[in-house]
C-alpha cells in the first residue's frame, strides 16, 4: 500500500504542471467568460454594471442569432457529409491495391489545401467566385451553363453555400489522411479472409473497414462538428456576414458584438452559448460512440 501511495504521488507530481496549464488556459477562461456575460461593460470604461441574465434574454430574442445558428448547423451537416463521408470514400479508394502505388501523389494533392492559410484560401476563393473574372462563372459559361452563373458571394440565397463549399475543399483531404492512417493499421488477414469468402469491395468496406476504424470516425466527427460551430475566418474574410447578414455565423456575431459594437458583456454571452453548444454536441457524440462500441 505504501508503494502504491508513493507511485500515485510521483505520478501526480508529473502531471501537475499539465493540470495547472489546463486549469489556467482552458477552465479559468471559461469561468471568467461566464462571469463577464453577467455584466454590461466595454473596453474603454473601468466600471461595469451587473445585468444578470439580461444579455441571454436579448440573445434568444435576436433573429440574427437564429440565422447564425442555422448557418452553423448547415455548416455542420454539410461538413459531416463531405469531410467525414467524402473523406472515407477518398481514403478507401486510395487504399485500394490498384491505386496504392500512386497514393503518395494523391495524398499530397488532397492534403495541400489543409496546410494553406485560411486567409489566403478566403482571398483565393473570393477571386474564383468573382462574377466578372472568376473561374467558377467562366467555367459554367464555357460548358454552356451560363444560366447558372451568378454573384456567388453577393446573392443572399447562395452565399452561405459558397462559403461552406470552400471549407469542404480545404479540409476533406485532411480527414481522408486521418482515415488512411487508421485503415493502414487494420490487419491484412481480415481482407484476405473476405477475398476468400468472395466478398465484394463494397461489402469489405462496410463490414471490415468501417467497424475497424469507427474510433477514428468518431474523432473525425467530433472535430468536424466542433469546427463547424467555431467557424469564423472563412466567413469574415469572404463575406463578413453579408450580404444582409445572410452568412452570419456565431463567430462573426461574437466578433461584431465585441470589436465593432464594443459590447463585451454581450460578446461573452455569445461565447458562452458557443461553448455550451459545442460541449453538448461533443458529449452526445461521445455517448453515441460509446454505446456503439458496447453493442
Amino acid at each position: 500500500m505504501t508503494r502504491t501511495f508513493r507511485s500515485s504521488r510521483t505520478a501526480l507530481l508529473f502531471i501537475l504542471p499539465a493540470l495547472l496549464l489546463i486549469l489556467m488556459f482552458v477552465f479559468l477562461p471559461i469561468v471568467l467568460n461566464l462571469y463577464n456575460s453577467l455584466f454590461r461593460w466595454n473596453s474603454f470604461e473601468a466600471g461595469r454594471a451587473f445585468v444578470g441574465l439580461e444579455y441571454y434574454g436579448r440573445l434568444f430574442k435576436d433573429p440574427i442569432f437564429f440565422t447564425a445558428l442555422k448557418n452553423n448547423s448547415l455548416y455542420a451537416v454539410i461538413s459531416l457529409v463531405f469531410q467525414v463521408g467524402g473523406g472515407l470514400v477518398i481514403a478507401a479508394i486510395l487504399e485500394d491495391k490498384l491505386i496504392r502505388r500512386f497514393q503518395p501523389f494523391f495524398r499530397t494533392v488532397f492534403f495541400i489545401p489543409s496546410v494553406i492559410s485560411i486567409a489566403v484560401v478566403g482571398l483565393l476563393w473570393q477571386l474564383l467566385y468573382n462574377p466578372e473574372v472568376g473561374l467558377v462563372n467562366g467555367a459554367l459559361k464555357a460548358i454552356g451553363q451560363a444560366e447558372w452563373a451568378r454573384s456567388w458571394l453577393g446573392d443572399s440565397e447562395v452565399a452561405i453555400y459558397a462559403v461552406v463549399a470552400v471549407s469542404q475543399w480545404q479540409y476533406t483531404g485532411y480527414m481522408a489522411m486521418l482515415f488512411i492512417l487508421a485503415m493502414q493499421k487494420i490487419p491484412y488477414e481480415y481482407y484476405e479472409a473476405a477475398m476468400i469468402d468472395g466478398a465484394s469491395k463494397i461489402k469489405t468496406f462496410l463490414f471490415i473497414t468501417l467497424p475497424q476504424i469507427k474510433e477514428m470516425i468518431l474523432v473525425g466527427t467530433v472535430i468536424t462538428v466542433i469546427g463547424a460551430f467555431k467557424v469564423f475566418d472563412e466567413v469574415y474574410i469572404m463575406t463578413n456576414g453579408g450580404p444582409g447578414r445572410s452568412t452570419e455565423v456565431l463567430g462573426t456575431m461574437l466578433y461584431r458584438a465585441a470589436f465593432r459594437n464594443d459590447e463585451m458583456g454581450y460578446a461573452s454571452t455569445i461565447g458562452t452559448v458557443i461553448f455550451v453548444i459545442t460541449l453538448t454536441l461533443s458529449l452526445v457524440q461521445l455517448k453515441l460512440g460509446k454505446s456503439g462500441q458496447e453493442v
